[in-house]
């Protein structure tokens, strides 16, 4: 989980009121849009569906989830999990022998008998505790420590103003007298500061598009604790969380270790990345997932902070020996100490032809020049299961928040107000490449699901020569005005579509059989 400094806070904050639509049902579900002949642009789920020949035989196909936690129990889930058949529930044994009790979903490397890690350090931070003396090779004492300080200074300042735009809304609401304000209302309210009052002016503006103030308000709250866990957990060096987990940290070949508790403290991010990927498909109820036949693995190694290089390594062979084809990887971090640990692991997977789907990051960044581990160069050779995901927007523009990459992020999939599973049974929209990654893995599992005999290879050129190439211009992430085209911010240079994808799949079959 990379952090962001003060600018893209604020993009982000404003990112999904980017559409005066974005919490209407004009907007909802818009990545099945297809852009050919819809309102939106999609991946064009809804055509594919619409031709599929469903007499045909197709393979469920095991994705695994690597995130922060998923709810097993929500009901537009529950029925599409990667279930291990060969482990007796709630006995006590591991009756498999692969290492995992009681792994009946998938299995949790952040958690332990006393409990399971909610926040944690970023990497900086960790790097910064190791101090002068003990700070691997690679890394240079003075940049670290100027980073560390940077970084720490950045989420008080967050913090504030985070607090300032909290305080700024109650105000606004004791002198009106009213719970619920106007973009006139908001915007004649006393403030000062010439931050706050830039801020004061753009809310006002989002709520005279349209916008209900009850969803910029609850947007606005929700953002308080995430800066606030930033202070807490992220940049503060006397909190220490290892100790929950109870494993040797420092012996990076230990792979027993966690428990199976799948949720965690936290599951939202988790559930939402299954539910794009495979929530149950026409089940009247929630949301319809890309893949159809497609059962979830989960695995949570991801805290409100930056994995460790040994819990992802873990995971992904987890993942792997337990009969994943599919493994997507939300998450990101600017530092990987025990990269070669995770490399292993990473070609461990090609060689058991595993795909691997990885976010490219939400600081609007060029990950050409700084990038965002894990990553599939490997001793300067790019891995071949590797695809890195950009976001983009229902205009079919690159979200604003979105990393990119002419020569490391293979193409881009929708990542903007993206509707899905949430805890206890609920949904919402959410923002991210997070959400961009498991739109490629649905696609992905859709196809190899109907298509089985693909290879690898087959699959990976498949996907990336779906990508619709995109000859246009659109903002460059991370600017307010600078437009770039939009082929110039990934390999591909476009946007990946679903029913291309399946037509690339059934013409390699056909030329094979």
């Amino acid at each position: 989980m990379k952090t962001n400094s003060t600018l893209s806070l604020v993009f982000l904050l404003f990112s999904q009121f980017a559409y005066s639509q974005s919490s209407s049902e004009a907007i909802k579900n818009w990545q099945h849009d297809d852009p050919a002949t819809e309102n939106f642009h999609g991946i064009a789920t809804h055509t594919v569906y619409s031709n599929i020949d469903s007499t045909k035989p197709f393979e469920n196909i095991i994705v695994a989830v690597i995130d922060g936690g998923t709810d097993s129990d929500h009901e537009d889930l529950k029925l599409n999990l990667w279930t291990n058949d060969k482990e007796i529930d709630g006995n006590g044994i591991d009756d498999d022998h692969n290492g995992y009790i009681d792994d009946i979903h998938g299995w949790n490397f952040i958690g332990g008998k006393e409990g399971d890690v909610g926040g944690d350090n970023i990497e900086l931070t960790r790097l910064y505790k190791e101090g002068k003396l003990k700070l691997p090779k690679n890394y240079k004492w003075r940049t670290i420590k100027k980073k560390y300080q940077k970084e720490l200074k950045s989420n008080k300042k967050n913090y504030e103003l985070m607090k300032k735009i909290s305080e700024m809304l109650s105000n606004a609401e004791k002198i009106t007298g009213k719970t619920t304000l106007t973009g006139a209302e908001l915007r004649a309210a006393p403030v000062s500061g010439t931050i706050i009052k830039l801020l004061k002016k753009q809310l006002a503006n989002v709520l005279d598009q349209g916008i209900e103030y009850s969803v910029l308000k609850s947007s606005i709250l929700e953002g308080l604790p995430q800066v606030e866990n930033a202070l807490n957990y992220h940049t503060n060096t006397s909190f220490d969380t290892r100790k929950i987990v109870g494993d040797n940290y420092t012996d990076l070949n230990e792979h027993n270790y966690g428990n199976n508790h799948y949720a965690g403290p936290d599951a939202l991010h988790g559930t939402h990345v299954a539910g794009i990927i495979g929530a149950i498909r026409n089940n009247s109820i929630g949301i319809d997932g890309i893949a159809d036949h497609v059962k979830i693995m989960i695995v949570r190694a991801i805290p409100d902070g930056d994995e460790r290089d040994k819990d992802v390594a873990n995971s992904i062979r987890y993942a792997v020996d337990n009969g994943a084809k599919i493994i997507n990887m939300s998450f990101g971090k600017s530092y990987s100490p025990y990269k070669k640990a995770v490399d292993d692991a990473v070609l461990y997977a090609q060689s058991k032809n595993v795909l691997i789907i990885h976010a490219a990051g939400n600081e609007s960044s060029n990950n050409d020049k700084d990038p965002n581990f894990p990553t599939p160069m490997i001793n300067g050779i790019r891995v071949n299961n590797w695809i890195e995901v950009g976001a983009s927007d229902p205009r079919g523009n690159a979200a604003s928040f979105s990393n990119y990459g002419k020569n490391s992020v293979d193409l881009f999939a929708p990542g903007l107000q993206i509707y899905s599973t949430l805890p206890l049974n609920k949904y919402g929209a959410e923002s991210g490449t997070s959400m961009a990654s498991p739109v490629v893995a649905g696609v992905a599992a859709l196809v190899w699901s109907h298509y089985p005999k693909l290879t690898l290879v087959q699959l990976k050129s498949v996907l990336l020569s779906s990508s619709v190439a995109e000859n246009t211009m659109t903002i460059k992430p991370g600017s307010r005005k600078k437009t770039v085209p939009f082929s110039s911010l990934s390999i591909t240079g476009g946007i990946i579509n679903a029913e291309k994808a399946m037509k690339n799949a059934a013409k390699i079959t056909q030329s094979h059989e």
